[in-house]
């Protein structure tokens, strides 16, 4: 439970740090106190990923759940009408793939069946 809290933390943190990185990491001893901070939400004695889950996270997680969950419902079912959609659309593809690679193989094929033929008549003897 203690790294489930420190994870979540720490991946809150490193999401919002991308953002505000770009603002604030030109004052003075920035590195150094992100540096202090992450060891602070590690360190066993200050428990200071367990206290801000525990504060903040949690307290919103649970506030949130009901539209959590109904955008997860949400996603899946836009995720499997858009592999329905791409599905479909490749098949497709693959078809008309298909019947134009036949087209022209039987085009040559044809060709060249009627070439082998002209000579074969060609080398018969008139009768």
């Amino acid at each position: 439970v203690r790294w489930m809290m420190y994870w979540i933390v720490f991946a809150l943190f490193m999401a919002t740090e991308t953002f505000t990185d770009l603002l604030i990491s030109w004052f003075p001893f920035y590195y150094e106190v992100k540096m202090a901070f992450v060891i602070w939400l590690l360190s066993p004695y200050t428990r200071g990923a367990s206290l801000l889950y525990r504060r903040f996270v949690h307290p919103t997680l649970t506030r949130k759940e009901k539209d959590i969950d109904a955008f997860l419902v949400r996603a899946r079912e836009r995720g499997y009408e858009t592999m329905v959609r791409f599905g479909k659309r490749s098949l497709n593809l693959a078809a008309t793939a298909a019947v134009q690679a036949a087209t022209k193989s039987q085009g040559a094929l044809a060709g060249r069946l009627r070439s082998f033929s002209m000579q074969d008549l060609r080398s018969l003897p008139e009768q």
